[in-house]
């Protein structure tokens, strides 16, 4: 389900875009990333954005739903909504170079951040370099090459929301499955969004 923003008539939308578009116009993803996460930070706070509350629907099964809210035509830029049910997850994963924002907007999120240290090939093995423990209103950046992570709905009894803001469209990225002996096999996967 596509939703964008301009079409959808919800509290905060035209003021979450406007502060969007001034931050990616920085083109400096370090001043672009610092900007974003402060607005989004204080936007989800104060509740000055409510999001529709068909996003609170998770998918069924082990994946978190994906859900488009807006594209920058302009500017590239894309906001996510991914809806996480009670224990969903992702594996270990990039952003295939791309700067990212994640704010919670509901429950809480665990993010797993990951160093590589060597690789050979699509064998690659991590330092895991600490875990964080996200709720309401608290947002991070991730910029290549610092990307590796791993994110979670800790929460056994309740669904958690995030906002991601990416520097593009994101339709694919690179997951990383256990190969033993602390190794990771890298392989490529397609997003899409759901339904």
């Amino acid at each position: 389900m596509i939703l964008p923003m301009q079409a959808v008539n919800f509290k905060g939308s035209a003021q979450l875009i406007a502060l969007l578009d001034e931050a990616v116009r920085r083109a400096d993803p370090h001043k672009t990333t610092q900007a974003i996460k402060d607005a989004l930070c204080r936007l989800i706070r104060e509740r000055e954005i409510l999001l529709p509350e068909c996003l609170a629907r998770p998918s069924a099964g082990d994946d978190y739903a994906r859900r488009l809210l807006y594209r920058s035509e302009e500017l590239g830029y894309t906001v996510v909504a991914m809806t996480w049910g009670p224990g969903q997850g992702t594996p270990i994963h990039d952003h295939s170079g791309m700067w990212c924002v994640e704010g919670v907007w509901q429950g809480q999120i665990e993010v797993e951040q990951y160093e590589i240290r060597e690789h050979a090939d699509e064998r690659y093995r991590f330092e895991h370099c600490g875990t964080l423990q996200a709720g309401v209103g608290s947002a991070g950046c991730l910029i290549p090459p610092h990307e590796y992570h791993r994110i979670c709905n800790p929460l056994a009894d309740q669904s958690s929301i995030s906002l991601h803001i990416y520097g593009g469209e994101m339709s694919a990225c690179h997951v990383f499955a256990p190969a033993g002996d602390d190794w990771y096999m890298r392989s490529a996967k397609p997003l899409s969004y759901t339904i």
